[in-house]
């Protein structure tokens, strides 16, 4: 049997080369190992998509290579997750996620949404060309702290503004952030919105920061 370093090696490795095998293969050895499933996700997958970024950044790898990463880090993390404690008040952070209404782009969003899932929080996935009634729906539904949406198009992004009054008047507490090409820190202040994520391409990077900080956070 493969040493703990091994099995953190090929999974780190599995997500860079996208072999969604290797990663599988990995992951189990690692939980059979009787290792903390919370570091292999760390140390091993989302170390792994640390270096996609690298690549990313120097135009190495391209958003297609990305994806591909994403899915072998996704095939690793459907085996270590389940078996991640759940918090001490068996509540887990929550967040609603979806491309606005008339927006079929959702690459960014996708991404962004891998970042929520390496975290441990709980995901609630609208899709793309999500109805605006539909954030304020699900957000209500499922008392998520956080509420993201992504819009590629300036004439789909206008309905992000509403979205966030209906959400502010229901529950002011919700955060609520917003990403997309034509989306800029001035227009998510201008909504009214608690944060902001680049576009699609910078939500690579920005996703895969994310990462590395919660790495940071729980290697401090």
């Amino acid at each position: 049997m493969a040493s703990k370093e091994e099995f953190q090696e090929q999974m780190k490795n599995g997500v860079v080369e996208y072999e969604e095998d290797t990663v599988r293969e990995a992951a189990q050895g690692w939980l059979d190992g009787g290792y903390d499933p919370l570091e292999g996700i760390m140390d091993g997958l989302a170390a792994g998509m640390e270096i996609v970024g690298e690549l990313y950044d120097k135009n190495e790898y391209f958003v297609p290579e990305v994806l591909m990463c994403a899915d072998a880090l996704y095939a690793g993390l459907a085996i270590l997750r389940p078996h991640v404690p759940k918090k001490e008040d068996g509540i887990n952070a929550q967040v609603v996620i979806g491309s606005i209404q008339g927006d079929v782009h959702d690459i960014g969003k996708n991404l962004v949404k891998m970042m929520f899932d390496v975290a441990g929080w709980d995901v609630h996935d609208l899709g793309r060309d999500v109805p605006l009634e539909k954030f304020v729906e699900e957000q209500l539904r499922t008392d998520s702290e956080v509420v993201a949406m992504s819009a590629m198009m300036t004439t789909t992004m206008l309905g992000m503004k509403k979205v966030i009054k209906m959400i502010k008047e229901k529950n002011p507490n919700v955060a609520i952030m917003l990403g997309g090409a034509p989306v800029t820190k001035d227009v998510a202040n201008l909504f009214g919105a608690d944060g902001y994520a680049e576009s699609a391409g910078n939500a690579v990077s920005e996703g895969i920061k994310m990462i590395a900080r919660l790495r940071e956070m729980r290697n401090k």
